[in-house]
């Protein structure tokens, strides 16, 4: 029988756990929210690893990894696109523009990268299916699992403390007006200066992730560090009202009915936020 399932009853840990334990080979599937995954593996070791219908061939993995140039990349997308990955791996090293470990490696980090980003997913459907192996035109790896899963828990608790501490994204963010907020002193990166610059009351953290291309835990974990460096406030975004919550007496003042009809107008008002 197929292993399938949803996230919120079986973890990434435990599924990795079992793959790795009983040496399974075979392709995990996750759909999760906006995006789907699919991670193969060889007698219970990583072999490959794609993300949706994003780039994922070896010209473009080395790219990103640094080993190529943005020409030499574009050279190799219009000379020699009709390639395997096999052939131009082979190509690559015998023109001498790469080692066969730098190829090696790239691919490694670039398919850890993508199984680590299983451990983000909080909700998903899975499914394991022993028969779906790696295109045979692809170049496959061997990466012991033990590790990957150590620093995929140590995530996945970060993730639930993230969850814990800004619980809904669809609040905004305002600088505080506390003395020494003061942003020049501080040692930002890229993405948080991208994060700052969209930091308006009118804009919730949400909209701000999309706006920047930051997932779920991104967006969250630079709003976590803003918020404990002193210098933003979780707020409603401007312009979304409250709900307005009747006092104590009036509720008890009303019949079983009347309170019943206020109590689904409210669920119903809630909802629609």
């Amino acid at each position: 029988m197929a292993l399938k399932g949803n996230l919120r009853d079986f973890t990434v840990s435990q599924l990795l756990n079992l793959i790795n334990l009983a040496q399974k080979t075979g392709t995990l599937i996750v759909d999760g929210q906006n995006v789907a995954i699919q991670v193969a593996f060889r007698e219970g070791k990583l072999a490959y690893a794609r993300v949706g219908e994003e780039d994922n061939s070896l010209a473009t993995i080395l790219y990103r990894a640094k080993k190529l140039s943005a020409a030499q990349h574009k050279i190799i997308r219009e000379r020699a696109g009709h390639m395997s990955d096999k052939e131009l791996g082979l190509l690559l090293i015998n023109a001498n523009y790469i080692s066969q470990q730098d190829i090696l490696v790239s691919l490694q980090n670039h398919f850890i990268a993508v199984l680590n980003r299983l451990f983000t997913l909080v909700e998903g459907l899975f499914r394991f299916e022993s028969d779906l192996l790696p295109p045979g035109d692809k170049i496959t790896v061997r990466i012991n699992l033990e590790n990957i899963i150590i620093e995929g828990t140590r995530r996945m608790r970060e993730v639930e403390q993230l969850q814990d501490e800004i619980p809904s994204l669809d609040m905004a963010l305002k600088f505080t007006d506390r003395p020494g907020a003061n942003l020049r002193n501080l040692n930002l990166s890229v993405e948080e200066w991208r994060v700052v610059s969209y930091i308006n009351p009118k804009n919730s953290m949400r909209q701000i992730a999309r706006a920047t291309k930051l997932n779920d835990v991104e967006i969250r974990r630079i709003a976590y560090s803003l918020l404990q460096a002193g210098l933003v406030d979780i707020v409603r975004p401007e312009g979304v009202r409250p709900v307005q919550l009747p006092s104590r007496q009036a509720v008890q003042k009303g019949t079983p009915e009347e309170q019943k009809s206020l109590i689904n107008r409210l669920i119903s008002r809630i909802r629609s936020l």
